[in-house]
């Protein structure tokens, strides 16, 4: 069954327009997705379940049918952007992936209503010194290269990736550059530096999470980058409502949708068990 998605919008507390999508029924959950990503990136994880819930994905801004970064930027104002799709939507669960469950923790200090959250590996602990080539890259026009810069420093490609030839990965990236519409790297390449940021500003912020009321799902992927795994043990030591799930065999884009290395089905089975106290 394929169910109906809509669009709506929000303001912001500093005036951005947050756009985000709906689909499904029953209670309210929000799927605020990570880097490289739009709220399309979890929509096969939406339909997985809207029998059960009304799933929301926001664009972050910068992104999709949200309004623009701005200047300056930082994890402030995708906090308020998150707390205004909260107040919209009545939410009191909310699913936050990578650069996304770093927002949606410190939203969650802050928001008493917010008794659930899942937190899929938030790269609190990710090296950001690939970020001023990136940023030189991206700035000479050269988004192919920015690419690779960005793949390597996260280590989000396959194992072997850093033994092949730099000038092939710029080739590689450049031919799929255009293609996925709202998802394609073109579109948003120019995104990780604002994701970079938010990593770089709360590099120190996982203690102050031992404040946080909110039940959480730590969920990780076993092949992950150790970084990504580190820093879900640290959460685990620090948050006082934590349990945790690691899926076999999988990686960063768990959550994603299949094309992309996700497996929605297995993530809404785990997902609903935790929303409804199954």
């Amino acid at each position: 069954m394929t169910h109906e998605m809509t669009r709506e919008t929000v303001t912001s507390k500093d005036g951005t327009t947050v756009g985000y999508r709906r689909i499904g029924r029953g209670p309210a959950v929000i799927l605020l997705h990570g880097a490289m990503e739009t709220g399309l990136a979890h929509s096969e994880l939406a339909e997985a379940l809207a029998r059960d819930f009304t799933c929301f994905l926001p664009d972050r801004r910068g992104r999709g049918i949200s309004g623009p970064c701005g200047a300056p930027h930082g994890v402030r104002d995708e906090v308020e952007d998150l707390r205004a799709v909260l107040a919209a939507t009545g939410a009191e669960r909310v699913l936050g992936v990578s650069s996304g469950a770093i927002i949606t923790l410190l939203a969650a200090l802050e928001t008493p209503a917010l008794g659930k959250v899942a937190i899929f590996e938030p790269p609190f602990l990710a090296d950001t010194a690939w970020l001023p080539r990136f940023e030189r890259e991206l700035a000479a026009g050269k988004v192919a290269a920015a690419l690779v810069t960005s793949m390597l420093g996260t280590r989000m490609g396959p194992p072997a990736l850093d033994r092949v030839p730099r000038p092939i990965l710029r080739a590689m990236a450049a031919a799929g550059m255009n293609r996925g519409g709202e998802l394609s790297f073109r579109s948003l390449v120019p995104t990780l530096s604002a994701d970079t940021r938010i990593v770089l500003e709360t590099r120190d912020g996982i203690e102050r999470l031992g404040r946080l009321d909110a039940e959480v799902l730590l969920l990780g992927g076993e092949t992950s980058a150790p970084y990504l795994r580190a820093g879900l043990d640290r959460l685990e030591e620090v948050l006082p409502k934590a349990s945790r799930i690691e899926w076999p065999g999988l990686g960063h884009g768990a959550t994603g949708n299949a094309r992309m290395g996700g497996r929605p089905e297995l993530v809404a089975r785990d997902l609903r068990r935790f929303f409804l106290d199954q």
